[in-house]
């Protein structure tokens, strides 16, 4: 029986693998039943001579005691010395959201298709993953080196939690490989992703009786000034940016940059339906997702957010301050180094065509191997559509997930020399 023969009479187990994790309602925020999570995909790989380690993120922003941030990692020794390849994904999900015709924590099979918070983004590829490696060891029980399975935290609040405690415990150090199992597509290799820096800025004014604004600042007129020097200046500046490197959509190509979240005047408090008091806001606060390219330093990038809140003073006087919450340079693997050669390899096998090679608009746990793990031998690679991901009615299709495991299996055999 072919490798790929091999995979697909696997289906129902994949299908049914898919849906176990999908069915745990691993949401972050603020970040549940991460351990029951962890401890299926413990359980899976025993049976296939997987010894798992439990590792809490204790510290980390949003670990307690209520919602520790748990992650798992497996890892099987070979007959003889050789590589490690390692298998990442990660186990939280976004919250559901409104707009989906099934239910987000069913799994329901429709049409070859599964549907559910995750599926894409990335539980179908961590599920994929899984079924690649347990049909390479029905193939190799003798392989060299070694292959390792992690089941991360709270990558989609930056992976602080997950990825990022590992590395900084030096659990990579060992490691020669990482595939991350992203939804890109089956027949494409993600080398990277763009910059985020992520600020919050706060303008500030002073309060005042509502029917006397002249005797007050309003802090939101000045978040507003903000604004349209954006919009004037900053925005046609971004778009007309852009990069050598292939982001996928293209039109990520450019600089961008999202105004996540305004909140200004008095807070809004649960539970309370009166009216609010008529008051002059003293405060402002806007939180901005800046997304950079390998071209811009990201001194570069902050500077020009300081000039621009700079300018709309000019349209009316006001104090300002802004507040790093985080960043993280780009990265882009080399299309030629190991695991990019490998994959590449087994997509022109599987596929009969060579690979798309791309990258992400979005940051990834990849970041925190490259950065922090000083591993640049990482890509991103996994069934689904990245467009489907954080969406209603979210799926994967089946034949994707066969597909990509039968890609990643036989990069595992080249990877370890096979």
């Amino acid at each position: 029986m072919t490798l790929a023969a091999d995979i697909r009479s696997r289906t129902d187990d994949l299908v049914a693998l898919t849906q176990a994790l999908v069915r745990i309602p691993t949401l972050n925020p603020p970040g549940e039943h991460y351990r029951d999570a962890c401890n299926l995909i413990a359980n899976r790989l025993a049976r296939s001579g997987f010894a798992s380690e439990f590792i809490r993120a204790e510290g980390t922003p949003g670990d307690s005691d209520r919602y520790p941030r748990w992650n798992v990692v497996a890892r099987r020794e070979g007959a003889r010395p050789g590589p490690c390849v390692h298998f990442n994904g990660h186990i939280d999900v976004v919250e559901v959201g409104r707009g989906w015709t099934t239910d987000p924590f069913a799994a329901e099979v429709i049409d070859g298709r599964i549907y559910g918070r995750g599926t894409c983004d990335m539980k179908g590829g961590l599920a994929a993953a899984i079924v690649a490696v347990e049909a390479f060891l029905d193939r190799h029980p003798d392989f060299p080196g070694a292959i390792e399975i992690s089941g991360t935290a709270d990558e989609e609040s930056g992976g602080y939690g997950g990825v990022a405690h590992l590395a900084r415990l030096g659990r990579f150090a060992h490691v020669s490989a990482v595939i991350i199992p992203e939804p890109l597509g089956k027949d494409r290799i993600c080398l990277g992703h763009r910059g985020v820096w992520w600020a919050e800025i706060e303008t500030q004014g002073r309060i005042a009786h509502g029917s006397m604004p002249f005797l007050g600042d309003c802090a939101i007129r000045h978040m507003g000034a903000i604004v349209a020097e954006m919009e004037a200046s900053l925005f046609p500046a971004l778009a007309a940016r852009h990069t050598a490197m292939p982001v996928v959509p293209p039109q990520a190509r450019a600089s961008t940059l999202n105004l996540n979240s305004i909140h200004g005047g008095q807070p809004e408090l649960d539970g309370f339906d009166g009216w609010p008091a008529p008051v002059v806001p003293d405060r402002c606060r806007m939180v901005i997702d800046r997304r950079f390219l390998m071209e811009e330093p990201i001194d570069a990038v902050k500077a020009e957010i300081a000039a621009t809140l700079d300018r709309a003073t000019r349209r009316r006087p006001f104090a300002w301050t802004i507040r790093d919450m985080h960043e993280v340079l780009p990265t882009m693997t080399d299309r030629d180094a190991p695991v990019s050669a490998a994959l590449s390899r087994a997509i022109a096998e599987t596929f009969g065509r060579a690979p798309e090679y791309v990258v992400s608009p979005g940051t990834y746990d990849q970041k925190h191997v490259d950065r922090i793990g000083r591993l640049s031998n990482c890509v991103a690679y996994g069934p689904g559509i990245l467009d489907l991901a954080h969406q209603p009615d979210e799926y994967v299709a089946v034949e994707d997930m066969l597909d990509s495991a039968t890609v990643m299996a036989r990069a595992l055999a080249d990877l370890l020399g096979l």
